[in-house]
């Protein structure tokens, strides 16, 4: 990783830090937006389990995929015009699934927002690196937590607006935020000057050197395996856990979405602390297993007592995705250029995304066969176990740039 001098935080580049905070603030509203409501779309539109599973398996589908193609577009343009255009496309993504008159348009709008936050999820780590080199965990930490707390406000306020509203209102009103967050860059690429004017550089290109060597290293491969176990059940979780507290701890929809809302929310805590923890910490692993540990404590607890302090089984499920801004921080302590971000941060959400892709369908199909969730639970803690054999790679020191290839 490349040294940079410590400076103030805020000094020449206040618009840059405001810009990316407002990015992470759209990186999931409209994922968590859907879940609580997902009785009154089915009012509207004639939706099977499997339909709701599919559209659960719509986010990391998209971040997949967008995510592999992502550091291409970077080829073309700035980091800086890619996200503006990015973003623009979210915003069209909300606008649609507001006015969505049948489930396809629905399911359409919604790909096409999460394919714009696909393309923003690989864009923060590079330009985190680019405009805050010496301060990669702070702003990591800072990011990660922004990300958290708009998980955590979409399924608080979804029925109750829905209620109030319609669902209509309940998924397009995160349009607004959108718009909020295109200004600062607009800012930035009419100045046509980087927020952060001691790096004034090109670092947006990933190189298709630097996108071969990727895929020829174990840090990287390990990486997407950690990022594909917190995808995985955290993406299944918004889409079933309503519905699985429900059936199972006799939760009432409101309730539910609170349950769902405090599932979310305790990625604030793990956002705040796990980038600093990691940028300094000797052996990365150790946040590992406790990610791990959380989900198998939450899921056995949901198994074996789900009406019993049923808030704690969920806190501690929450928790599990802690693996998430882990991963984040990462990308840029195991590489020592930009171009290394850029492309590590492709693979690992590209690949992390693409097996977490599974969950939602995955725990739809197992409902719908067995009548019941405990299958489903058991599944998804094997699928966090999974995690616990890369950190011994993850852990090791090593950047993705002293990879050789053929």
């Amino acid at each position: 990783m490349t040294d940079a001098p410590s400076r103030p935080l805020w000094r020449g580049r206040t618009i840059a830090l405001l810009g990316i905070l407002l990015v992470a603030s759209n990186l999931r509203t409209a994922v968590a937006a859907l879940s609580p409501i997902f009785a009154e779309i089915r009012l509207e539109f004639d939706v099977s389990s499997v339909g709701v599973g599919l559209l659960g398996m719509l986010p990391p589908v998209c971040f997949a995929l967008f995510g592999l193609i992502a550091p291409a577009f970077t080829r073309k343009a700035s980091l800086e015009s890619v996200l503006v255009i990015a973003l623009g496309v979210m915003l069209a993504g909300h606008l649609v699934r507001a006015t969505a008159g049948s489930f396809a348009a629905l399911a359409i709008g919604s790909a096409i927002t999460f394919a714009a936050m696909g393309v923003g999820n690989v864009l923060l780590p590079p330009l985190v690196k680019r405009y805050f080199p010496d301060r990669i965990g702070l702003v990591t930490s800072l990011y990660a937590t922004v990300m958290s707390v708009s998980t955590l406000l979409p399924p608080l306020l979804a029925v109750p607006v829905a209620d109030a509203t319609s669902w209509h209102v309940s998924v397009g009103m995160w349009a607004a935020v959108t718009v909020l967050a295109i200004l600062p860059w607009l800012a930035i690429l009419i100045r046509h000057k980087p927020a952060h004017p001691d790096h004034d550089v090109e670092v947006d290109e990933a190189r298709p050197q630097a996108l071969r060597r990727v895929w020829h290293a174990p840090i990287a491969w390990a990486l997407a395996v950690v990022f594909a176990a917190s995808s995985l059940n955290a993406y299944a979780m918004f889409a079933w856990l309503p519905e699985i507290l429900t059936d199972i701890a006799g939760s009432t929809p409101v309730q539910a979405g609170a349950l769902l809302s405090l599932y979310a929310g305790m990625g604030i805590p793990a956002g705040l602390l796990v980038p600093l923890l990691a940028a300094r910490m000797k052996n990365v692993a150790l946040l590992i297993y406790a990610g791990v540990a959380s989900f198998v404590i939450g899921y056995l607890g949901l198994i074996l007592v789900p009406g019993t302090a049923t808030w704690l089984w969920v806190a501690f499920a929450g928790l599990g995705p802690l693996l998430f801004p882990l991963c984040l921080v990462l990308i840029n302590v195991r590489t020592r250029t930009h171009e290394g971000s850029v492309a590590l941060s492709g693979f690992t959400q590209g690949v992390g995304y693409t097996l977490g892709a599974l969950g939602p369908l995955v725990v739809g199909l197992l409902h719908q066969a067995t009548g019941g969730w405990t299958i489903a639970l058991i599944v998804l803690t094997a699928t966090a176990l999974a995690a616990a054999a890369a950190g011994t790679i993850v852990a090791r020191p090593r950047f993705l740039e002293d990879t050789t290839h053929p």
